[in-house]
């Protein structure tokens, strides 16, 4: 029988690769003979990079040392390569709200790593861009990422801005004579919220508080969009522009990139559909399992591609609202152990399943 795996990473605990292959080895160690397909999936957010590089031949990947994280300071960023030309970029990367280790910047942290990385993929020769836009630590609207390309932002003065989307209430004018031309095959944004840049349910309005932002801050940074937006042109109000303290917005402005939702990307990049042709099941799963599961993330991408490839779907997960999935916890029986060994969990889930097919009831 065809099993195809394609969990999520399991938040904290374990990448989708690595629950990938202990799930693939619980079914193995109880049907050798079966054949399994691993397709790690992600939705644009953290682990996006690791989840494709897993699954997609010929990936490799480049490390772009002494890139700008969010803070300023020193980062790698890398980027992976594949035999078409196309470079695959996960902003958290350079400018992931863990590099800030705990001492958030909602008006300092900028995102001109990334641009960094994107550059570097542009001198190796990629001839287009995917850019995975989840996890950021900053509400700059891309201007740093756009800024390492090339682009100049300057006060009344004619002074470059410094990093940081408190600093853009002081944009007075944009320089785009240096900006890099767009690769010829064009960007791709992969994310899975649909916000827009500006007003209540913008970049800075609905994700400024997880990044550290106050009331105070939010204005700030909301009046800091809005005055980028008004220099840089395009359209503020694009679903998805808001991605990414809005370098979805930048990104598509100035490049003309395209905002896609991230786990149909995946799913596509990782031929996840050619996977389930012929499949007797498929398994998937994440760190916590909810209603919101099913709102453009990776697990509800799986499971509608099953149905509609008529495959049955199990789902595993750390904690879930849905009894219908096998819990990490459940099979512990002790919340932390599940967390501390998720891949030990993992692998007895897969054993469980592997046991219970078919009907494959749990």
């Amino acid at each position: 029988m065809r099993v195809v795996v394609a969990p999520d990473s399991f938040k904290g605990t374990v990448t989708a690769r690595d629950a990938a292959l202990a799930l693939a080895a619980g079914w193995r160690s109880v049907r050798p003979d079966d054949e399994l397909l691993l397709r790690p999936m992600a939705d644009g957010g953290e682990g996006t990079l690791d989840a494709l590089a897993a699954a997609l031949p010929g990936a490799v990947p480049y490390p772009v040392p002494d890139c700008t994280g969010p803070d300023g300071g020193p980062v790698t960023g890398r980027y992976a390569l594949l035999p078409d030309g196309t470079a695959l970029v996960e902003l958290a990367d350079t400018g992931g709200l863990p590099l800030l280790g705990g001492a958030l910047a909602p008006l300092t942290a900028g995102t001109r790593g990334t641009g960094e990385t994107i550059a570097a993929a542009l001198d190796a020769g990629a001839r287009q861009v995917t850019v995975a836009l989840g996890g950021s630590a900053s509400t700059d609207g891309g201007a740093g990422l756009l800024a390492a390309l090339g682009l100049r932002l300057l006060d009344d003065t004619g002074t470059d801005l410094p990093d940081g989307g408190g600093a853009l209430t002081r944009a007075a004018r944009l320089d785009r004579t240096a900006l890099r031309a767009a690769p010829p095959g064009g960007v791709r944004l992969l994310t899975d919220v649909t916000n827009p840049l500006l007003g209540p349910t913008g970049a800075a309005a609905v994700y400024g508080p997880q990044k550290g932002a106050d009331q105070a801050r939010i204005a700030v940074l909301e009046a800091g969009l809005r005055c980028f937006a008004d220099l840089l042109g395009g359209d503020p109000a694009l679903p998805g522009s808001g991605a990414a303290g809005g370098t979805a917005y930048g990104l598509v402005t100035a490049w003309g990139a395209q905002v896609v939702p991230g786990a149909a990307a995946v799913a596509e990049l990782t031929g996840l559909d050619e996977a389930l042709t012929g499949a007797g099941l498929v398994i998937t799963g994440e760190g916590r399992f909810d209603r919101t599961s099913l709102l453009g993330k990776a697990v509800g991408e799986v499971l509608a591609r099953a149905e509609r490839a008529g495959v049955p779907a199990r789902v595993v997960a750390g904690e879930a609202s849905d009894p219908g999935a096998l819990t990490l916890t459940g099979l512990s029986g002790d919340p932390a152990d599940a967390r501390h060994r998720a891949a030990h969990w993992l692998t007895a889930a897969g054993a469980r399943l592997a046991r219970a097919a078919p009907p494959f009831t749990v």
